[in-house]
């Protein structure tokens, strides 16, 4: 690591000088202000998250969200309402443990529902607290209005030049250009949680993030944004394995964002069960899959949670709603037994699935139909029935939070809901049968001689460990 001495140096982000280290913001409480201003202390960048975090009272209390209404919209607008007065909470918990040193960044999705209204909410609520706000999981063309608005520096979070031209050319250079604190390039084979794959990216074939972070840099010079950083997001463990990059004409200014390694620390708000699981993962443990009701790919640990869902998905076949020579066996669905029509061939396997205990049949909106336990059945249409309006957009429950407020397609069973999962392992700490988002990486953790004999370390020792190279 001697190699690395004079290397690492601290650059200016959000207008302050402070180390190449990023905490990599994390939804439904993850990433918090505990988690964000141990990272400030320490002369870094602590990111919590805008997405559904927790209200914390003056006392310091958890203040728990509860429905009042009945309707979707109506809890949308509770959900919102809630996230807003959370996410200045987490901001303000985050400045006193920051000592004013550091800088605190505010992460969210740009796909969660109401985006732009908890941007707003929040930001007015925590004036002079929030220095600048990443936002991916979409395309956020209004994330430099709403940032030149407050005064803030904005980090649009991409997964290839493609994106951050697009983003660039449409609204970008016409307002603020001054206020793009950094352009963040999340790894999409290797981030954990959502991620930018697109449809025309093989996900079983990842590519080395060195050429596509050099052409991202060729058009952000070309774009007279040769002093603003690239900050190298998914896959990111150790400094030593990029000791290439710095100082690098090709790279530029670079930092490095941490998603993983944070939650292996004393200030992490997840169950020490949690903890204690991630020293356990092996190589190939995180599944690069599509289930997320966003339309996403994401990453997430296999448990049951993840293999649920992808045998769910397996006893999946075609159907047609009138017979004819491909389709001419006949199958009842529902209460009222309406006729569908399969082939011949998978006839023989819905059998097998029934006689398994797979009784239940759902439609899809691409005229197919999956196979379910009654109990699994129950749990979908409730689930479904009982939608927040978490997201923008939801497959799973075809809710959309503007205009009618429906995508206009039928629910998807295929998927599940997110915000009840992730409100589930965060406050009750169930590893095994809930969502489990983590980066790729999470297998060093195993072999890190940091993490000797279990040692979980306080966010200080994290940030001087990565500065030495480690």
């Amino acid at each position: 690591m001697d190699t690395l001495i004079g290397k690492i140096k601290k650059i200016i982000i959000s207008g302050k000088a402070v180390w190449p280290i990023i905490e990599g913001g994390k939804g439904i409480a993850i990433s918090d202000g505990r988690t964000s201003g141990a990272f400030a202390a320490a002369d870094a960048v602590g990111t919590f998250s805008g997405v559904n975090a927790k209200l914390i009272n003056d006392n310091g209390e958890l203040v728990p969200l509860i429905y009042k209404c009945k309707t979707r919209y109506d809890k949308h607008n509770e959900l919102i309402e809630y996230s807003i007065k959370a996410g200045i909470s987490q901001a303000k918990i985050a400045n006193v443990l920051s000592g004013g040193r550091g800088r605190i960044h505010m992460n969210v999705l740009w796909e969660m529902g109401a985006a732009e209204r908890v941007l707003h909410g929040i930001l007015e609520g925590a004036k002079g607290l929030i220095h600048g706000i990443t936002c991916g999981a979409g395309m956020p063309y209004k994330l430099a209005e709403i940032a030149a608005k407050y005064e803030v520096y904005y980090y649009p979070i991409i997964s290839s030049v493609r994106a951050f031209k697009a983003l660039w050319k449409r609204t970008y250079q016409k307002i603020s250009s001054r206020l793009l604190g950094g352009v963040v390039y999340e790894d999409p084979w290797l981030a954990g949680g959502h991620n930018g794959l697109s449809n025309t990216e093989n996900p079983e074939l990842p590519q080395a993030p060195l050429a596509r972070i050099i052409e991202l840099r060729l058009f952000m010079n070309e774009a007279n944004l040769t002093k603003t950083p690239i900050i190298v997001a998914g896959g990111v463990w150790h400094l030593k394995d990029w000791e290439n990059w710095f100082d690098n004409p090709q790279v530029g200014p670079v930092a490095f964002q941490f998603g993983t390694r944070p939650l292996l620390t004393e200030e992490s708000p997840i169950s020490l069960e949690w903890k204690k699981k991630l020293l356990t993962l092996e190589e190939g443990d995180v599944f690069l899959n599509k289930f997320s009701p966003t339309g996403f790919y994401s990453s997430a640990v296999k448990n049951n949670f993840i293999r649920e869902l992808q045998e769910r998905n397996l006893r999946q076949i075609k159907f047609s709603e009138s017979a004819d020579e491909e389709f001419n066996s006949e199958l009842a669905t529902g209460v009222r037994n309406r006729k569908i029509y399969i082939t011949k061939n998978d006839a023989k396997l819905t059998d097998k699935w029934i006689k398994a205990g797979y009784t239940e049949i759902m439609k899809t909106p691409d005229s197919t139909i999956i196979f379910v336990t009654r109990d699994k059945f129950e749990e979908i249409r409730r689930d479904q029935v009982n939608c927040m309006g978490c997201l923008s957009h939801c497959l799973f429950s075809n809710w959309k939070d503007h205009d009618n407020y429906s995508t206009g397609r039928k629910p998807d069973p295929r998927s599940f809901c997110i915000q009840k999962t992730l409100q589930n392992i965060i406050h009750n700490g169930d590893i095994h049968n809930e969502l489990m988002f983590s980066g790729h990486n999470v297998y060093k953790f195993k072999k890190d001689p940091f993490y000797k004999d279990g040692y979980i370390p306080k966010i200080k020792e994290l940030v001087d460990r990565i500065l030495s190279g480690n």
